[in-house]
């Protein structure tokens, strides 16, 4: 999964086929260009370059190009179903037009993907010559490890099998990197052990850290912080059957601070940075943790076990009190924590947390830019009381049923100094529904929107 060629994109290739991607607005232009027949053609079947109208050019020995409606769509998606739509074995080479060439080929990249570890692909994709597209091709790789992540089923992918992918990443771009397990991470990291202690499978913590060519000891710190329950049960508060059916995708965060990761160490930017992944699997048996238990934390803080399945924000909150300890510039969590995130916004919306404004200001900034959209949701201090517990310092749950993605994020602030820039990233990580450049399964989320904030607020360029 390190490697993840992109296979859908070609530098070269004989004789590509042309691809006219063309707005409304630019109709008459495109078909003074064409060839009178093609012309022709066009008119008479009413071709107006609606979304994602696609139309192919006749030629004397067959297709001789293509046509693309991209109507005022500006996302890389409008180009996303193009490598299955394409016949399959032929090569396209874009023809200029109103669009940014980056972004459809990261489109065309992102349609192309499709899970093959243990089933091959119906068909072949077909492939876009796309020259000096380095950071597009970037992006992509990096997706797509994502998304192999999340779509690896659980009995292949368990925490020592994630834990250790990490650190292999770490290592392939030069990074310092370390694997907790048996007594250090007990000491380290307590509860991620305490989360862990069902399961036969035992927990991990990987921490890398990295910093790039043109950073030094004072450049911005940016650390990174996964949820990565392998599978979750629930543990004895127990899913029912309906609800573990994705839970593979549990470490979903995981994979998107991963994916993060890749992409500002192949951009090299000028920044130190630290990932921290909590790799573990919420199982039931007779040494799981139980509701009503009180942990101890890595901050000192106890926490009363109001429900097991609550267990995601126990892995997160010693990575976070461990992150805060280096004082890090911004402090960035990925995890697939609440169902009321969903309810609240859907699959497709992540919801963003961030207690400084400028923070949130360029991540959503960022996410609109890149077409990788965020919701901001408040740190609503009014529903802080609600995980009192009368044994402990907090309950890992809320007492009232309502606001329960808030909540979730008013405990992870527990762990997080007042002074300390933090965005707090509650994500599905799942597409439910083939969409174009969205496969079924497995998915990336406000990964290129953090990373174009991180650019922006860390001199890293545009």
């Amino acid at each position: 999964m390190l490697e993840q060629k992109i296979d859908c994109v070609a530098d070269h290739a004989d004789s590509p086929h042309p691809l006219h991607p063309v707005r409304p607005s630019e109709l008459a232009s495109l078909f003074d260009r064409l060839p009178a027949a093609q012309t022709r053609f066009l008119r008479d079947l009413g071709f107006e370059a609606k979304q994602g109208e696609l139309q192919f050019l006749p030629g004397a020995d067959g297709v001789a190009g293509a046509v693309l409606g991209l109507a005022e769509d500006r996302s890389p998606f409008v180009f996303g179903d193009l490598a299955y739509r394409l016949p399959a074995g032929t090569s396209w080479r874009l023809e200029p037009g109103d669009y940014d060439t980056a972004s459809a080929t990261l489109g065309f990249c992102l349609g192309a993907y499709r899970y093959t570890t243990l089933k091959s692909a119906d068909r072949a994709p077909a492939t876009l010559v796309a020259a000096d597209q380095a950071r597009s091709l970037s992006q992509a790789r990096a997706i797509w490890m994502a998304r192999d992540l999340i779509n690896t089923p659980a009995n292949l992918l368990g925490p020592v099998e994630l834990a250790e992918f990490a650190a292999a990443l770490g290592a392939r771009y030069g990074a310092e990197v370390n694997i907790a397990a048996g007594d250090a991470l007990v000491a380290g990291y307590p509860t991620v052990a305490a989360v862990g202690a069902g399961s036969a499978r035992p927990p991990r913590v990987t921490t890398f850290r990295w910093r790039g060519s043109a950073a030094h000891a004072d450049s911005p710190l940016v650390s990174l912080c996964g949820k990565g329950v392998c599978f979750d049960t629930g543990g004895y508060d127990l899913k029912p059957s309906a609800g573990m059916l994705r839970m593979k995708k549990d470490m979903g965060g995981a994979a998107c601070v991963l994916a993060l990761a890749r992409m500002v160490m192949e951009a090299d930017l000028p920044v130190r940075l630290a990932v921290r992944v909590g790799c573990v699997e919420n199982s039931v048996s007779g040494t799981a943790m139980r509701p009503s238990d009180v942990l101890r934390t890595r901050k000192g803080l106890t926490v009363e076990i109001g429900n097991t399945d609550a267990e995601g924000r126990l892995v997160l909150c010693d990575l976070l009190a461990d992150a805060a300890e280096e004082h890090p510039a911004v402090l960035i969590d990925y995890a697939t924590l609440t169902g009321a995130a969903r309810v609240a916004l859907g699959p497709d919306l992540p919801a963003l947390f961030c207690n400084e404004d400028a923070w949130a200001e360029s991540v959503l900034r960022a996410g609109v830019d890149s077409h990788d959209p965020l919701w901001r949701l408040p740190l609503w201090r009014g529903y802080d009381p609600w995980l009192s517990s009368s044994v402990a310092n907090l309950n890992n749950i809320s007492s009232k049923p309502f606001a329960g993605s808030i909540v979730a994020a008013l405990f992870l602030q527990r762990f997080i100094p007042a002074d300390m820039a933090w965005i707090h990233i509650d994500l599905y990580a799942w597409n439910d529904q083939l969409q174009p450049g969205r496969p079924e399964g497995g998915e990336a989320q406000a990964i290129r929107a953090l990373f174009g904030a991180i650019m922006q607020r860390t001199g890293g360029g545009t």
